[in-house]
C-alpha cells in the first residue's frame, strides 16, 4: 500500500543530557499517519555511539537523582502528574495522530498512564524498609532499599504514551535515571511528553531518549552501565531481550504476546458480554495484548452469542480517527502491519473457519490510502489453528465452540501464552473454579479486559512474560530497586572506656 509525504515532516531528535540533539545516524525510518497513510515524520535508526552518549549522561547525572531526598523526587512526580492532566487531550491527540486509536481510546491510555504516575507519587510511603529490635541478643536489623542505577525501557507500537509511562515514573522516583528508547513507529507522544517532564523540574541528564530498530535494542542491551531493562512487545523478541539482557549480567522484565480467552457460560448476561466481547476483540483494532481474540463460548451459549456478536459488530462504524468524526475503531499501525493481519485471515480461510464477518471487504471512501480493516469474526474455529493458536495483534475474533468448561480450561492449559482470561457467568462456583484453575496471570470475572491498574503488578505468565518481578505495582518498585541489610550489635561500656579521657571526651 503506497502513501503520500505530508508537507510537514518531522525530523525525531535524541533526549540527551536535557538538550534535544541530532542523530549520528545515516539511515531513517519514516513515521505514517496511519488514517491518511501520509508520512508525518522521520525516525532516526541510532547507533551504539547515540545509545551511549545517552548512557553517559544518565550515568553522569546518577549520583545527585540518588541522594535527592525521596520527598523531593515525588514532588517533581506530583509537577509532571499536574502537567500531564493540564496537557492530557494534547497528548492523546498525538497519540490518535500517530498511532489511529480513536480519539476516546487515546484518551483512556493517556489515563492510565497518569495513574501510575499517581502510584509513583506515593514513593516516600513504598520506598520503606523493614527493621527487627533484637533478632538476636543485643542485635538489630534492618533493611534499607537504593536504586540500581541508569535504568533503560524499550516500548512498543500499540500505545505510545500508556506503556513509557508504565516504567520510567516508578525508575524516577526510586531514585534511577532512565534511557528511553519508544517504538519507532510512534516516538511523537514520547518526545512531547519528555518536555512536560522538563518543565516537572526534572534535572538534566535524569531522563533521556533515543530511537531506533534492532542495532540500538543491542546497544541498550548489552551496554556495561546500564542495570535493568523493561521491555513490552511480541513474546519472540521479549524472550530475546530477555536472555540477551541476563547474559550481560541485566535485571530485565519483559512482557511479551498473548492470546487470551473470553469464556461465555450458558448463564452468562448475554447483553453486557456481547458488548464487552465486542469491546474486548475489536477497541484499538485489537492492537493490545489484552485483547480478547479467542471466544469459547460453552454449550448453548454458542446459539445465543454469535447472532447478536455478529449483529452488533457488523453496526461498527471504522474510518479515520484524526479528524472530526468518532468512529467506533480506526486504522491499524501501519501498511506492513495492514498486510500481516490479513494474512492471518487468509490463513484461517484455507484451515477451514467459518468466516462469519470478513473485514477485508471493508472500504473507507474518505481515507482510501488508510491502513483499515474491518472487525473480523471467525466462528467453528479449531485448537490445531494459526488463527487460534497465534497472536493476531489485529480485530480478528476466533470462536471455538466448547462443550464444558473443563474443556475451555483445557484450552488453556495447552496455551503457550498466559496474559489474560476471562469468563462471563452468574454461577459463582463456576467463577471460582475458573479464576483457581485456568492458566493465566491476569483474570476476568465478567470484565471484558482484565488489564492491571497501577497499583497492581501487570502479571503475564509463560511465554507471555520474561523475568521475576513484573511491571507497574509494589514488584514494580522491587525491580528498580536493590536491598541492603544492616545487622547491628553494640556492646555495654566497660570501666576502662568509661575512664579513659579520650573515650570520655567523646561522650
Amino acid at each position: 500500500m503506497s502513501v503520500t509525504k505530508s508537507d510537514v515532516v518531522t525530523t525525531c531528535k535524541l533526549l540527551v543530557d536535557g538538550k534535544w540533539i541530532d542523530s549520528t545516524a545515516t539511515e531513517y525510518g519514516d513515521i505514517a499517519n496511519p488514517s491518511t497513510g501520509e508520512i508525518i515524520g522521520k525516525v532516526p535508526m541510532c547507533s551504539a555511539k547515540d545509545v551511549d552518549l545517552a548512557v553517559q549522561a544518565a550515568q553522569k547525572a546518577f549520583p545527585a537523582w540518588r541522594d535527592t531526598p525521596v520527598v523531593e523526587r515525588a514532588r517533581v512526580m506530583f509537577k509532571f502528574k499536574n502537567l500531564l492532566e493540564e496537557h492530557y487531550e494534547e497528548i492523546a491527540r498525538i497519540v490518535t495522530r500517530e498511532h489511529g486509536k480513536t480519539f476516546v481510546e487515546a484518551k483512556a491510555s493517556v489515563q492510565r498512564g497518569i495513574e501510575v504516575v499517581e502510584f509513583a507519587c506515593g514513593i516516600p510511603s513504598l520506598f520503606y524498609g523493614e527493621s527487627m529490635s533484637n533478632i538476636a541478643t543485643n542485635v538489630d536489623a534492618e533493611t534499607i532499599r537504593f536504586p540500581l542505577g541508569v535504568c533503560a525501557g524499550i516500548t512498543p507500537f500499540n500505545f505510545p504514551a500508556m506503556v513509557p509511562l508504565w516504567m520510567y515514573p516508578l525508575a524516577l522516583t526510586c531514585g534511577n535515571t532512565f534511557v528511553l528508547k519508544p517504538s519507532e513507529k510512534v516516538p511523537l507522544s514520547s518526545i512531547y511528553i519528555a518536555e512536560l517532564l522538563k518543565q516537572a523540574g526534572l534535572p538534566d541528564g535524569v531522563f533521556n531518549i533515543v530511537h531506533g530498530g534492532k542495532d540500538c535494542v543491542n546497544a541498550i542491551l548489552t551496554h556495561p552501565l546500564i542495570k535493568a531493562i523493561s521491555f513490552v512487545g511480541s513474546t519472540a523478541i521479549a524472550k530475546y531481550v530477555y536472555e540477551t539482557g541476563t547474559a550481560h549480567g541485566k535485571r530485565v522484565q519483559a512482557a511479551g504476546g498473548a492470546k487470551n480467552h473470553i469464556i461465555i457460560m450458558p448463564d452468562a448476561d448475554m447483553d453486557q458480554t456481547v458488548h464487552a466481547l465486542q469491546a474486548s476483540a475489536f477497541g484499538c483494532a485489537g492492537e493490545r495484548c489484552m485483547a480478547g481474540s479467542l471466544a469459547l463460548p460453552v454449550g448453548s451459549a454458542a446459539d445465543e452469542l454469535m447472532p447478536r456478536l455478529i449483529e452488533a459488530t457488523q453496526k461498527m462504524k471504522v474510518g479515520p480517527t484524526d479528524g472530526t468524526a468518532k468512529p467506533d475503531m480506526g486504522p491499524l499501525v501501519s501498511a506492513d502491519h495492514l498486510a500481516k493481519v490479513r494474512s492471518y485471515i487468509d490463513a484461517g480461510e484455507k484451515e477451514g473457519a467459518h468466516l462469519s464477518l470478513d473485514g477485508r471487504k471493508l472500504t473507507v471512501a474518505e481515507a482510501p490510502r488508510g491502513f483499515f480493516l474491518g472487525p473480523t469474526i471467525f466462528d467453528h474455529a479449531k485448537a490445531e489453528m494459526k488463527i487460534v493458536k497465534e497472536e493476531i495483534f489485529g480485530p480478528v475474533l476466533s470462536v471455538v465452540r466448547v462443550k464444558d468448561i473443563e474443556e475451555a480450561i483445557a484450552l488453556g492449559d495447552n496455551c503457550e501464552f498466559g496474559n489474560g482470561a476471562v469468563i462471563f457467568t452468574n454461577s459463582g462456583r463456576t467463577a471460582r473454579e475458573f479464576k483457581q484453575r485456568f492458566n493465566a496471570g491476569m483474570i476476568g470475572i465478567n470484565v471484558g479486559v482484565p488489564a492491571s491498574m497501577a497499583w497492581f503488578s501487570f502479571t503475564g505468565w509463560n511465554r507471555s512474560f520474561f523475568g521475576d518481578l513484573h511491571i507497574q505495582g509494589k514488584e514494580g518498585i522491587l525491580f528498580y530497586t536493590q536491598q541492603k541489610m544492616t545487622m547491628t550489635r553494640w556492646f555495654k561500656e566497660s570501666k576502662e572506656q568509661f575512664h579513659d579521657p579520650v573515650w570520655k571526651g567523646k561522650q
